[in-house]
């Protein structure tokens, strides 16, 4: 029975990962393409004298990566793994099916964990209350009524899951707004100024 070897990868279009089962022929003879079924990943290997020069699409960076590898490890061993230069991270992997399957998973399972806490990280915990807040914070710039204590005007807004920060451009000292709850709300609407604490020069 001739050898067969598996490449997995996430499709950095659609997300997914893809699994592809290649001959040893095939990855040896002539150009190979896994490509995904939303077709945008697209994986190439091309035979080289020594082996394969592998073109990789990364679910991590979402661009194209190319590794020259040799055959004797393309096509026999435990597998090759391959690392996004970016992140560091795997980002595709050939071998037997197992193994390749198994780390597909885990590489899935880890895109999504990370997916899920950037949400929790940028979701507002009340978008109606920073809403407000925001509002506050512009009608109080707007009558020039935002300055620092070092005597400078200019500042920076960061917006935070449950606060404001106003950052001066001068000395980088940082005004904190809480915007969580009503009580947050109430307090920033009894100011007709906001002054960030810097140290006068």
């Amino acid at each position: 029975m001739e050898t067969k070897r598996t490449i997995g990868y996430i499709c950095p279009a659609c997300g997914r990962p893809v699994l592809g089962e290649r001959t040893a022929f095939a990855l040896t003879a002539s150009v190979a393409a896994v490509i995904c079924d939303c077709g945008k990943g697209r994986f190439l290997s091309e035979p080289t004298e020594t082996g394969a020069r592998l073109t990789v699409p990364c679910g991590l960076c979402g661009k194209e990566h190319r590794a020259e590898v040799d055959q004797k490890a393309l096509l026999q061993g435990p597998g090759i793994a391959l690392s996004c230069p970016e992140t560091g991270r795997l980002c595709c992997y050939i071998g037997p099916e197992e193994a390749v399957t198994a780390r597909m998973e885990e590489l899935a399972i880890a895109q999504e964990k990370e997916k899920r806490a950037e949400q929790e990280e940028t979701a507002f915990l009340d978008s109606i209350i920073m809403y407000e807040v925001l509002s506050e914070v512009k009608e109080i710039a707007q009558r020039g009524g935002i300055s620092c204590g070092c005597g400078s005007h200019d500042y920076q807004i960061a917006i935070r899951r449950t606060a404001v920060d106003l950052t001066c451009a001068a000395c980088g000292t940082v005004l904190r707004l809480p915007a969580a709850t009503d009580e947050d709300l109430d307090s920033l609407c009894c100011r007709y100024t906001l002054q960030i604490p810097g140290k006068k020069p």
